[in-house]
């Protein structure tokens, strides 16, 4: 696992605490799109775009790594 994980940072070009900070960016935005997401199927007038915006937003993020 260590090793793999090594591997991978190593992939990315980063370290620990840099990789840390971009997947836990990564995960937060996921999950705040999707609850935004979820809200907005029950009440549509609600986060119209908000979704939609952090996909974009994530799109960007990734694409520049």
């Amino acid at each position: 696992m260590i090793k793999k994980s090594k591997e991978h940072l190593d992939l990315v070009n980063e370290t620990y605490i840099k990789h840390f900070k971009v997947a836990f960016s990564v995960s937060s935005l996921m999950i705040i799109g999707g609850f935004q997401a979820i809200i907005h199927a029950i009440c549509p007038a609600i986060f119209q775009t908000s979704a939609s915006d952090k996909i974009k937003k994530l799109h960007e993020k990734i694409s520049k790594r």
